[in-house]
């Protein structure tokens, strides 16, 4: 029964199986009619499965981007990187791309490299990623020369207009962009496109990079499209290669030279005669060919560049975005950067236009990076990116680098006129409490002193005091209708040494004079040490010189300390006493006994016991520049008075405008000047008797640094390392600065804060430039205008430029105040301030200056004493 029953049911599956099959068959076919009558029920649940995953994707994109953090990089002044340093850099951004929870969606997974510009600084460099990648991009390729920090969170205030465009790679998708030189720097043609921006008119730009590492999978799926392209190319070109020669086939079969050599062969007609075609196949793809710069997966990376252009004035955010994009530009080669969209006429359908324009602003604002599928780069091909600014990029000079000068604002000091590169000149300046110390160098009538008069008049009108000292008297002529302001005339003090016209009035001058309190011992050294840098004195050459002035000037000092304290300063000495103190005993014997209470026992000792023993001609030395001084009748008359109107100290205290002009530089214009250069060093170094927040800033002026130096180079040099503690700051100008001693020319550009030059001698200059890394070069310097100069500034402590400014003309900038009908009561108030007298009256004061300080001291000498005795002749 069993085996009766098996061929039974084998038939009965046998017969089944096929129906089942028809029955499977009828409904996928059932099942496919009803889908194409209710295919929107399909697309319906298409669509609500994306959507509900889209919205996962980005809430969790959402809460990963909140984790993300922002870097700063700010390069230094030498910043110059090579390619494997700026390689490193990129290999770490990769890397650090990868920082995120696992549960991150791949477009967050991104770095990205911000350039901005918004008036506050050229190009602000930003690198900002996943925060776990924190630690790896702190430390960077760069070294020192890259500063990093953490960056502030960035707020915009809206914009009235902003345009949008996100750019792709177009041409060749296999092919790398152009490999651009890192000088000039990469981003030059990024700064140069922002350069004109205008903060005050809202301007703003900002370029996003973002980088990703290329996922595995759509790698693989990119070279699989690629690859079918390049056959299907292949393909084609093989078959259009085929037509072309079955074409020239018939053609050859159809031409009378083929029909004759068929004739003449016996063979035609016939299949025998027909040419035999063999048609070209398809060459085999190469996949390094085909596939490009996708062959290797090393260092292969998506991108996504992003720009915002901003501005409130109509048409410059579009303008803007114009110039960015022949910027970038400079990177195309086969392959190129696009702007993204389609353009219809005048309108482009991008990403400032429905519906790009909302997935534009959720990448723009939360890094998230959906790079468009030939947006394929190698690092290599991002070098100019991925890095700040090097030194080989010009940076313009912005609003916030350098203040804009304002008429009056005691905080500016004016420095000159710039150029912006979109044509628009400013007035700028430094800060005051930076500006320490200020050194001019150029050729003469280049405009040095034209700028230091500009400064100073500034300076005057902001309610600053400051000493003008020139050789030449030519500023205070040119000055002087700009400084004659009612509320400056009582501020100003002319000192003015060139005696000319018929009645000279001279003002006067007591370097001893001890009615100011003064410290003795300041006053001695001060007088004495002018006379060793004048003279050349030193303890080697001349030592008996300085102790012989030295233990005079120590006397003198006492005979006024007397004076003084007994209500008498009309009768101090001078320094010419100094001659009758050497050569007249009756003189010196009662000035040792009326101060022998107030010498210390050495001075007393000297007098006593060294100075019988030298012999007459000792004291010629000292006597010949005491005479030479006595013999100029100007000289005379200033320093000869016992209480001299002239009071540094009293000047810087209170804020005055002192204009010195010494009458040449000669021998004894030499002393004069030294003797007034130390006094300044002793006065500036007494306000330690004053606390620093209550000292108030003071200017001194130096023109033609050259004369003054040969007079006092160690005073000059102890000024540019000493006045910066007592807020008193020096400005000097010369011709040469390579004739300055060499203590005033170290000096001078270890502690400038602003160093300038205008046109001259490539000889002259290159000391200057080499002091700049000869940027500019002494080629470029020495083509300079008249009035142009180049200069390094202090803004904010660091270093600016060099620039290239124009030099303030007095006539330009300061033409509203100008005030020529005033000039004569100027000279008049500011000579009447100097206390200034007729030069013969002066004269005959110093004349009998002697014999009124002998009979005072006559008066305080001891009763009987054999130096009373002696001196009844002067009676």
């Amino acid at each position: 029964m069993d085996s009766a029953a098996a061929p039974h049911l084998t038939s009965h599956a046998s017969h089944a199986a096929p129906g089942q099959v028809l029955g499977l068959l009828t409904g996928l076919v059932d099942t496919a009619e009803w889908l194409a009558d209710h295919w929107y029920l399909l697309a319906l649940a298409v669509a609500t499965a994306w959507g509900v995953g889209e919205a996962v994707v980005r809430r969790l994109a959402l809460k990963a981007s909140a984790e993300r953090m922002a870097l700063e990089l700010v390069p230094s002044r030498h910043f110059d990187p090579g390619l494997e340093e700026i390689f490193r850099r990129g290999v770490q951004l990769a890397r650090a791309s990868t920082s995120m929870p696992w549960w991150a969606p791949r477009r967050t997974k991104a770095v990205r490299i911000r350039l901005r510009a918004d008036g506050s600084s050229p190009l602000r460099y930003r690198i900002e990623g996943p925060a776990g990648g924190e630690r790896l991009l702190s430390i960077t390729p760069f070294g020192p020369a890259v500063t990093v920090t953490k960056a502030r969170p960035t707020l915009d205030k809206a914009r009235e207009h902003t345009v949008r465009a996100e750019f792709i790679l177009r041409g060749k998708p296999i092919a790398p962009l152009r490999e651009v030189p890192l000088d000039p720097d990469p981003l030059q043609p990024l700064v140069d496109a922002v350069l004109d921006l205008r903060a005050d008119l809202g301007d703003l730009a900002e370029v996003r990079l973002d980088i990703q590492r290329a996922p595995k999978w759509a790698l693989r799926a990119r070279r699989i499209q690629l690859m079918q392209a390049a056959r299907r190319h292949e393909r084609r070109e093989t078959e259009r290669a085929a037509r072309w020669v079955r074409r020239d086939a018939a053609g050859i079969e159809d031409s009378l030279a083929w029909q004759f050599q068929q004739l003449l062969s016996g063979k035609q007609g016939g299949a025998g005669g027909r040419r035999l075609v063999m048609p070209p196949t398809p060459r085999r793809v190469d996949p390094a060919e085909a596939l490009g710069k996708l062959a290797d997966d090393d260092q292969l990376v998506r991108v996504q560049l992003l720009v915002t252009c901003a501005s409130n004035t109509e048409g410059r955010a579009h303008a803007r975005l114009s110039r960015l994009q022949a910027a970038l530009d400079v990177f195309g080669g086969r392959s190129r950067w696009a702007m993204r969209g389609l353009r219809i006429g005048p309108w482009r359908l991008g990403a400032d236009r429905w519906p790009s324009r909302r997935g534009f602003e959720r990448r723009w604002k939360y890094g998230h990076c959906q790079p468009p599928r030939a947006n394929w780069v190698r690092l290599e091909e991002l070098t100019g990116l991925l890095k700040p600014p090097t030194v080989h990029c010009r940076l313009p000079l912005l609003a916030g680098d350098l203040p804009t000068f304002s008429f009056g604002d005691p905080e500016l000091l004016l420095q000159g006129l710039y150029r912006a590169p979109d044509g628009r000149e400013r007035l700028v300046a430094t800060y005051a409490s930076e500006t320490l110390f200020e050194c001019a160098v150029g050729k003469a009538g280049g405009g040095k002193t034209e700028r230091a008069l500009a400064q100073a008049i500034g300076w005057a009108h902001a309610g600053g005091g400051l000493m003008f000292v020139d050789p030449h008297r030519d500023s205070w002529p040119r000055a002087a209708k700009f400084l004659a302001h009612d509320h400056l005339m009582q501020r100003i003090a002319l000192i003015d040494l060139n005696a000319h016209g018929p009645t000279p009035e001279l003002s006067s001058w007591n370097p001893l004079s001890m009615q100011h309190g003064q410290a003795p011992h300041e006053v001695v050294e001060a007088v004495t040490d002018a006379f060793a840098s004048a003279l050349g004195w030193d303890d080697v050459s001349a030592p008996r010189a300085i102790t012989i002035i030295t233990a005079a000037l120590a006397m003198l000092v006492a005979v006024n300390q007397t004076a003084c304290q007994t209500g008498h300063p009309q009768d101090q000495a001078t320094i010419f006493h100094v001659r009758a103190l050497l050569t007249d005993p009756a003189f010196r014997a009662v000035a040792l006994a009326a101060t022998g209470e107030r010498l210390d026992e050495e001075t007393r000792a000297w007098w006593q016991t060294v100075f019988p023993t030298l012999p007459p001609d000792a004291f010629a030395v000292v006597l010949n520049p005491l005479t030479r001084l006595a013999a100029n009748p100007v000289t005379r008359a200033f320093l000869g008075q016992p209480v001299g109107a002239y009071n540094i100290r009293a000047a810087m205290d209170h804020r005055m405008i002192v204009w010195v002009c010494p009458a040449g530089n000669g021998p004894t214009d030499r002393l004069l000047t030294a003797l007034l250069a130390r006094d300044l060093l002793r006065a500036v170094r007494s306000r330690r008797d004053t606390p620093e927040d209550q000292r108030v800033p003071f200017r001194p002026y130096f023109d033609e640094l050259i004369t003054l130096t040969g007079a006092a180079p160690e005073t000059i040099a102890a000024m540019f390392e000493d006045f910066r503690k007592y807020k008193a700051h020096v400005h000097g100008m010369t011709q040469l600065l390579a004739r300055l001693p060499g203590p005033v020319r170290l000096s001078l550009t270890q502690n400038a804060s602003t160093l300038a030059t205008t046109a001259g001698s490539k000889t002259a200059i290159a000391p200057i430039t080499a002091e700049w890394g000869d940027n500019p070069t002494p080629d470029q310097v020495t083509v300079l205008d008249r009035f142009e100069h180049y200069a390094s500034l202090t803004v904010h402590g660091r270093r600016i430029g060099p620039v290239r400014l124009r030099g303030p003309h007095l006539d330009e900038v300061f033409a509203d105040q100008a005030r020529p009908g005033n000039v004569a009561a100027l000279e008049q108030a500011a000579r009447a301030t100097a206390r200034a007298l007729p030069l013969d009256q002066l004269t005959t004061r110093a004349a009998g200056q002697l014999g009124r300080v002998t009979a005072l001291l006559t008066q305080h000498a001891p009763a009987g004493s054999s130096a009373a005795r002696l001196t009844k002749g002067y009676e």
